[in-house]
């Protein structure tokens, strides 16, 4: 079999599927191109069988080359133009009448001088006019809107692909097998000395969370208000393992909820997740400070923790972790415009700040 030209690879390239990269507008106003060119040679191959005339074969070159170069315009700067505005596809077809006004005559003196026939100027430009405007115009437009539904149905299911994963990756990175070994020993540790109620109190708080986790996490909003429960409980939790170190400082402030705010859920434990597990040293000085309030329907949540040098495991553990990046891509889909998330960290200190449109 004979090698193909590189032409032929480059239009294989325009027609053949994608796979997982969709082509773009520029790929698919070429790909159009490169199709009508060829109906165009297939008619010209009919027209050359059935021997039609020299001025025919020149009419309907003329008339399917401007046809498929109105396309392609309309595709690319036409109708993206008119798109948001009242009675756009009427604002389209003003926009195609005047271009076709305009090159119906230069086209038509044109194919008047190449086939010396005077009478070809006003049939041409007619037959430029009308069958552009009446066939090739909509067929456009028909083709582009139908495109845009899918690439607006492609990107819908994409967003619901991508936030059903970030779910996913969150049970999987709030489910911590750390922290769970954490409270254990730290109820465990609890109960050798003591037995009574702090060993009750934390077995309710991990009971409340593993509820919060098991039944709530599951719903696309919940109350702000249990959001904050949940936060008060995993911190005071926390804290029992350190209560007996005075070197770690953790302050809290969190204003009570309005009653009507909705918040998606776990959206705010990374955060403080991620405080506990490389802010705290039982060895060094150590501090946690949580803020939380509202204001006009905005939340504004600030956690500072002090940071430390960490073991070289520890390192390498801190970057196969995916609480923060998950709560981020969580961030981007379920709040895309209404969020701003500073992070910032100096040799001592790691700061967050987030201010969220509920």
């Amino acid at each position: 079999m004979l090698p193909l030209p590189p032409f032929a690879h480059r239009i294989g390239a325009f027609l053949r599927p994608q796979g997982e990269n969709p082509p773009s507008s520029s790929q698919i106003i070429w790909r159009d191109a490169v199709v009508g060119v060829g109906l165009w040679g297939l008619s010209m191959l009919l027209l050359l069988a059935a021997e039609a005339m020299g001025k025919l074969l020149l009419f309907w070159t003329m008339l399917a080359g401007s046809g498929i170069l109105l396309h392609c315009y309309a595709a690319y700067s036409l109708i993206p133009s008119v798109l948001g505005h009242k009675r756009a596809f009427l604002r389209y077809l003003l926009k195609v009448l005047l271009l076709l006004a305009a090159s119906a005559l230069l086209l038509g003196y044109l194919l008047m001088l190449a086939t010396n026939d005077e009478d070809m100027l006003g049939i041409y430009s007619l037959f430029h006019v009308v069958v552009h405007l009446l066939l090739t115009a909509p067929l456009s437009w028909v083709l582009f809107r139908r495109r845009t539904r899918g690439e607006q149905a492609l990107a819908g299911l994409k967003q619901e692909l991508g936030q059903s994963n970030a779910t996913l990756d969150s049970l999987r990175s709030q489910i911590n097998p750390h922290f769970l070994f954490n409270a254990l020993n730290t109820l465990y540790g609890t109960a050798l000395q003591e037995n009574s109620e702090r060993t009750a109190q934390g077995i309710q708080m991990l009971g409340d969370m593993m509820r919060f986790m098991l039944h709530e996490n599951h719903q696309p909003r919940i109350l702000l208000a249990r959001e904050i429960e949940y936060l008060r409980n995993y911190m005071e939790l926390q804290s029992l393992r350190i209560v007996s170190s005075p070197s770690i400082s953790i302050e809290t402030h969190f204003e009570e909820a309005p009653a009507a705010s909705w918040i998606a859920p776990m959206l705010l434990i990374p955060f403080v997740e991620n405080a506990f597990k490389h802010g705290i040293s039982l060895k060094r000085k150590s501090w946690i400070k949580v803020t939380l309030y509202h204001t006009q329907n905005k939340l504004f949540f600030d956690v500072y923790n002090s940071t430390h040098p960490r073991p070289e495991q520890d390192r390498l553990d801190e970057h196969s972790g995916v609480g923060l990046a998950n709560v981020q891509q969580r961030l981007a889909l379920v709040y895309p415009g209404r969020h701003e998330l500073v992070i910032r960290e100096t040799a001592s200190e790691y700061f967050v700040h987030l201010t969220l449109d509920l």
